[in-house]
């Protein structure tokens, strides 16, 4: 199995035992391919011993494990980011060595042991990635202590049910329960994250899972853009941001296009505008506008 394969199968496993369910049909259109490849690799899990189950709607999920086995919630660890760059690693060794093909059929077994603090920074964040994973295992509310907000600059506590992280274990998103809307919440603004083990959670129907682009901003996708680069754009890209490295094509012998959906200006934006006279917008309005704004005020700054 080559690595876009690996890939595709590690990111279905994680759709298929995650908090919301997908069909056939959506599972083939966020992976990119057919719903007969989705039921091949269903096969496949069953042959693997993993648990397949039917539910509601026609939603196919990997159902838990014997308890004598560990969680899948704690196997498949991997960001899809992380997951990308260890295929990749792995992918580039020689095809003759004989740990290659070993450490493809090990990426889904990993030991149950795992912390996930042993997979993102040593700092403070740990112990908050921590509180914020057993409020989803265990579907409860938790107080953020005094978040510092980025939108309204104040420091304050939030009181949210959350659901689900975003690449690397950046963001949260979660439910706030002061005003009734969806959110997500960096984990570094954190001070400290209170679980509430007597407040399950009472608006988990409302909770809407948003999708991620390949400059980790969170939300549902509101462009796209396709942006043509030059080698140095294309290597700064990929170190920064390797997911990008699936939407990039060739454009001649030193150039490459990115063709991607965006769910927020302001991530392809500071990239874009860090790269002047490396980075041609093709097709984007709204970073154009963006861009257009973001080169008025450091002209106000600079006129002062």
């Amino acid at each position: 199995m080559d690595q876009p394969k690996i890939e595709r199968v590690l990111r279905l496993m994680t759709l298929m035992s995650g908090r919301v369910g997908y069909t056939i049909d959506e599972l083939a259109e966020r992976l990119d391919t057919s719903y007969r490849s989705i039921y091949r690799y269903i096969d496949t899990f069953k042959a693997c011993g993993f648990a397949v189950e039917k539910v509601h709607g026609g939603v196919y999920r990997l159902a838990k494990m014997s308890p004598k086995y560990p969680d899948l919630d704690k196997l498949v660890y991997f960001s899809e980011e992380e997951a990308f760059l260890v295929n990749h690693l792995i992918d580039r060794l020689d095809p003759t060595n004989a740990l290659k093909a070993g450490l493809k059929s090990k990426l889904a077994a990993i030991y149950a042991s795992t912390s996930i603090a042993d997979y993102i920074d040593k700092g403070s964040n740990a112990a908050n990635v921590e509180a914020l994973s057993h409020a989803i295992r265990e579907k409860k509310a938790v107080r953020l202590l005094r978040y510092e907000s980025g939108h309204s600059g104040q420091v304050r506590d939030r009181l949210v049910e959350p659901f689900a992280f975003t690449t690397n274990y950046i963001d949260i998103q979660a439910f706030d329960l002061e005003d009734g809307r969806n959110k997500i919440f960096k984990v570094s603004r954190m001070v400290e994250v209170e679980v509430l083990e007597d407040r399950p959670w009472t608006r988990e129907a409302e909770h809407e899972l948003r999708s991620t682009d390949v400059f980790r901003m969170a939300g549902r996708e509101a462009f796209r853009v396709r942006l043509r680069l030059t080698m140095k754009a294309k290597n700064l890209l990929v170190e920064e941001y390797p997911l990008a490295e699936r939407n990039l094509t060739a454009d001649g012998d030193a150039h490459w296009i990115l063709d991607t959906g965006i769910c927020a200006v302001a991530g392809v934006g500071r990239f874009v505008s860090g790269l002047a006279g490396e980075v041609e917008i093709l097709d984007g309005e709204p970073l154009k506008d963006y861009l257009r704004d973001y080169s008025a005020c450091f002209s106000k700054l600079f006129s002062l």
